[in-house]
């Protein structure tokens, strides 16, 4: 057993509980919209934004006029992250198999993977508005092959949504776009307005408001997970590059000053000279501002014995971009387990996740990783079972359902398993269970 890990820098404790006064708001908003709809979303968004727009729906010339408002290259960036995420995703669907199998002569079960009909994605603006956002929620949805994928998104003081997520929300498939943000768009894709239709399942990151949104209207849709600001754990050892693990704690810093950067170390020296270089970054950042308060606020650094400890301390954090930045970083591969998304390697930042390689980058934050992963094609998968059973697979069965419901008193149940008897056979086993039917069904007599 090796001692306690050390923590040289550490923040307070987060987690997704939601203030008392946002869940009265985001209440206030969901009822206003179930009760008034499109009108409903109008003044929400007269008074959140600050936007006065008649249409709620994106138009095909606002489509594009977006389009056209970006240059060729920014087009090409965009396309290119939208294709290798489809790739990456296709790939995940070709690999997703129901099965039907008969287990018993003539009892055939199975399951089958059936896509939602109707998809919402939230696509956030906020101070970066997040151009690799609707490839990552929107491609899946389309790759499983969802009837309707419906995107909302906040508007511009000038009522528009941002030109180069408008492109991508509209490359990536999207059937339908509106122009609706936070707590209102949710609760507009779930209940539906006269223009909003609603939805079966609602994904993609937000706000606070957004986040308590999406809690309040599950159980009426489905959702993908609650997430709070965004994390990285970098583990690093003796072999890391501190300047390049300083970089990578920055990229995520910048996010937000809730955002969580936490540096796992084995070895002292490496810590106190990445912890060096951070500080000798920050002044270069056009980001600083956000970065340093983030850092300061939400910064850790844990010192740990070895790379065992080091793997435990991860995984206890469950955190959502877990980068493991030393020399073979496959030997921790078995023993990590609790992460959203796992870079391994010098060479595999975040960044790389988050805007281009093709894997998604809505994960699970604050922990949710104990439990959940990210988007991904099975996020609007349903797994379906089926049963189909021969008189002969029934009568097999029968007597055993029937014991089960006789236990439980469930006498309804109990006779409509013991109407599937016939054979002797299963007669006999009625009687060895001692079944007693209660006047239902006489099992003494042959068939």
């Amino acid at each position: 057993m090796g001692t306690e890990p050390t923590y040289l820098k550490r923040a307070a404790d987060a987690s997704l509980e939601i203030p008392d006064d946002v869940r009265e708001s985001v209440r206030d908003i969901v009822e206003t919209v179930r009760a008034d709809g499109d009108a409903g979303v109008r003044a929400l968004t007269r008074r959140f934004d600050d936007v006065e727009r008649t249409d709620l729906r994106v138009s095909d010339d606002e489509l594009a006029a977006a389009a056209d408002s970006l240059s060729t290259t920014e087009r090409r960036a965009i396309d290119n992250t939208i294709a290798n995420v489809r790739a990456f995703h296709e790939e995940q669907a070709a690999n997703l198999d129901g099965f039907e199998t008969e287990f018993h002569p003539g009892v055939t079960l199975g399951t089958r993977l059936v896509p939602v009909e109707r998809a919402g994605v939230y696509v956030p603006g906020g101070r970066h508005p997040l151009v690799a956002a609707p490839a990552m929620t929107i491609v899946p949805a389309t790759v499983v092959g969802v009837d309707t994928v419906v995107a909302c998104a906040p508007p511009q003081a000038d009522g528009s949504v941002q030109a180069a997520q408008l492109y991508a929300m509209d490359r990536a498939g999207a059937d339908e776009i509106y122009v609706a943000g936070g707590a209102q768009a949710i609760a507009a894709m779930a209940y539906g307005t006269e223009t909003v239709p609603a939805v079966d399942e609602i994904t993609g990151p937000g706000n606070v408001y957004v986040t308590e949104a999406k809690r309040q209207v599950f159980g009426h849709v489905g959702i993908d997970f609650l997430a709070g600001p965004s994390e990285v754990l970098c583990l690093t050892n003796e072999t890391s590059d501190p300047a390049m693990v300083a970089t990578d704690l920055l990229a995520q810093a910048e996010h937000d000053p809730r955002s969580r950067p936490i540096l796992v170390a084995t070895d002292e020296a490496v810590a106190a000279a990445v912890v060096d270089e951070l500080h000798a970054q920050l002044p270069a950042l056009r980001t600083e501002a956000t970065a340093r308060e983030c850092w300061e606020t939400n910064g850790e650094v844990v010192v740990v014995d070895d790379l065992a400890a080091a793997a435990d301390v991860a995984n206890d954090y469950a955190i959502e971009h877990l980068q493991v930045m030393i020399d073979e970083p496959r030997q921790l591969l078995d023993d990590l387990h609790n992460y959203g998304s796992l870079f391994l390697g010098h060479h595999a930042p975040v960044v790389f996740g988050d805007k281009a390689v093709g894997t998604n980058h809505t994960l699970p934050t604050l922990a949710v990783a104990r439990y959940s992963g990210g988007i991904n094609v099975t996020t609007y998968l349903k797994v379906l079972t089926h049963q189909e059973l021969t008189a002969a697979g029934a009568d097999g069965i029968a007597p055993w359902a029937a014991k089960i419901c006789e236990m439980e008193g469930t006498h309804a149940h109990q006779l409509s398993a013991e109407k599937r008897i016939v054979s002797a056979s299963s007669r006999e086993l009625a009687r060895e269970l001692d079944l007693d039917s209660g006047g239902g069904v006489d099992l003494s007599e042959e068939p």
